[in-house]
């Protein structure tokens, strides 16, 4: 049987929430390309979390995004936490999620409120090392090439289908933090430039395959 391709589209400006829990760096990359001279075709109209603080919620205070925070521990279970932190994000009109950094795993009651809507940035070339240890593990199986990828979230663990790719070298001495660093400024710029596209254009979806525009 036939799959039908699913057309995703966005108002003008695209209404986004990030979702961080850490740094906030990938946050703060779509903020400056949202500030800047050039403009951005999104809007990020809340920048959430599972934390009551972080540096991400401070990133939003300065460039006066609103924010709020779904913490699991105030949710008797995984799922209603999933629907409250899905709830937050469509009251503040999201039509695109971007998951910039965030800690926790979302489940099915989250995905299915905003389906084929929520990304997530991962450093590797996905479906190689998927995880939290992606840089590492690049570095024990002695690839010469790694990188960076955004996909759309599905249930699995960094499994969804894939957006975009980026491709960073392996140096030959490179420890875990210097490869990481350098994966992590690719990833704010290809995060960027899929969220620049996706807000512009909108995206297709086919079974696994993805076209932006």
């Amino acid at each position: 049987m036939t799959v039908q391709p699913v057309k995703y589209t966005c108002g003008n400006p695209a209404k986004i929430v990030i979702l961080a829990s850490g740094s906030g760096t990938l946050a703060q990359a779509l903020i400056d390309a949202a500030t800047s001279a050039d403009g951005a075709p999104y809007e990020i109209v809340a920048i959430g979390s599972d934390l009551a603080a972080c540096t991400a919620l401070d990133r939003a205070a300065t460039a006066g995004i609103p924010t709020f925070t779904v913490s699991l521990k105030q949710y008797a279970s995984r799922a209603e936490w999933d629907a409250a932190l899905a709830q937050a994000c469509l009251a503040h009109g999201a039509e695109l999620v971007v998951l910039a950094g965030f800690m926790k795993l979302v489940g099915e009651p989250f995905l299915a409120a905003l389906p084929g809507r929520v990304i997530n940035a991962h450093p590797s070339l996905l479906p190689s090392f998927p995880g939290m240890y992606a840089p590492a593990d690049a570095l024990n199986h002695g690839v010469k090439l790694t990188g960076c990828t955004v996909f759309l979230v599905d249930g699995g663990i960094d499994a969804g289908p894939i957006v975009a790719q980026r491709a960073v070298e392996v140096a030959d001495d490179d420890d875990v933090e210097s490869l990481h660093e350098r994966i992590k400024i690719a990833e704010r710029s290809l995060l960027v430039d899929v969220v620049t596209a996706m807000s512009a254009g909108g995206w297709q979806v086919e079974e696994r395959k993805v076209i932006l525009g």
